[in-house]
């Protein structure tokens, strides 16, 4: 069983930036993936950002060059780093990971883009 708890969520103007984090209830290495979704209001959950166990790294179009996502291993915590944030980047954002075959998500946590 795996546990993944997101923080780091809010409100934040336009430009401005924020880290999400998660914690896994693993280490981050034991996962063999590891990524970020998230949900716009009155859409589906869609795909933001992934890290596989080698350390590479891809993303949604609208992701690159602003997000950035990343894991500290020693500290079982995944991350994503939103910077120049926009309005339509509103929405719940979900971590999740690959253990054994098993699919594991985070409760998700709130971002608001708003002036």
């Amino acid at each position: 069983q795996v546990q993944l708890v997101e923080s780091g969520g809010g409100l934040a103007q336009p430009g401005e930036s924020l880290r999400l984090s998660c914690e896994a209830s693993r280490s981050a290495d034991s996962f063999s993936t590891m990524g970020w979704y998230r949900q716009l209001p009155g859409k589906e959950r869609e795909y933001v950002a992934i890290i596989l166990k080698t350390d590479h790294t891809n993303y949604a179009d609208f992701a690159k060059g602003r997000f950035t996502i990343s894991r500290d291993d020693t500290k079982r915590m995944l991350f994503l780093q939103m910077n120049s944030l926009k309005p339509e980047d509103t929405a719940v954002y979900y971590c999740n990971a690959v253990y054994n075959g098993f699919l594991y998500w985070g409760q998700g946590i709130q971002v608001t883009v708003s002036s």
